[in-house]
Order: C-alpha cells, then sequence, then structure tokens
C-alpha cells in the first residue's frame, strides 16, 4: 500500500471537506459499494468470516477481507481472534458501527419502497 504524503493539498482539502460536510465524513467511512453491505449483514449480531461470505455471495475473498480490514482501521468495526487452532475470528459492529444501525436501515427501507415503485420497469427489463 501506498503512503500518503500527510501534508498534501488533496489531504488538506479532505479535512477541510469533513470538517464542513458531516455527509464528506460518512462517505469516507462507509462509501464503495461492499461497505454498506458487510456492515448491514453485521447488525444482526457477530458473524464469523464464512457466514459473511456465504450472507454476501457475489464478493470476492480479496474483496471482503480488503473491507473488513478497513471498517476494522476506521472503528466501525470489532475483530476478535480466539488464540485455537484453526483460528476462530468473528467481526462484531463496534459502538461507533452500531450509531450506523439507524441509516443502514433507512437505506433499505428506502430501497425496498423506490424498487416497488420501478418492479415493472426491472421486470419488463429481465424479459428483453
Amino acid at each position: 500500500m501506498t503512503r500518503i504524503k500527510a501534508s498534501s493539498t488533496i489531504q488538506e482539502n479532505k479535512l477541510a471537506a469533513y470538517q464542513l460536510c458531516p455527509v464528506t465524513y460518512v462517505m469516507e467511512k462507509i462509501s464503495g459499494y461492499w461497505k454498506p453491505i458487510i456492515l448491514y449483514q453485521l447488525l444482526s449480531g457477530s458473524k464469523r468470516y464464512n457466514e459473511l461470505k456465504k450472507a454476501i455471495p457475489s464478493i470476492t475473498e480479496k474483496m471482503l477481507i480488503q473491507h473488513l480490514k478497513q471498517l476494522e482501521t476506521d472503528q466501525l468495526l470489532i475483530r476478535e481472534a480466539l488464540p485455537v487452532v484453526p483460528p476462530h475470528v468473528t467481526y462484531r459492529l463496534s459502538p461507533s458501527g452500531e450509531r450506523l444501525q439507524p441509516v443502514l436501515q433507512a437505506m433499505a427501507a428506502w430501497a425496498i419502497e423506490d424498487s416497488k415503485d420501478k418492479e415493472h420497469i426491472l421486470f419488463s427489463k429481465s424479459l428483453s
């Protein structure tokens, strides 16, 4: 992984954006395709790696590992590894991650409601 120069203009601009717009801060933490899906899966409680992989079958192992590490670094989830053979690792939301529950549930509710309006469009496209 390349090291980011802390004094770069881009980093200064990002810091200013975080301070001016709280949505920018949220997007930095949970942006991307997979992070919100992983967090959403952990709303129901702690899960092992294979449970997450089964719950999100289209994610690659590389992406799941990468995003779990990023979410841990951003303190949105907690990785617990028991010192046993074979390794027993579980992932759960941190207190900060738990506070995202209303956001993630609102996203899910919006998706359900919005897709109802578009079902006929999605269905007709899949037939053609």
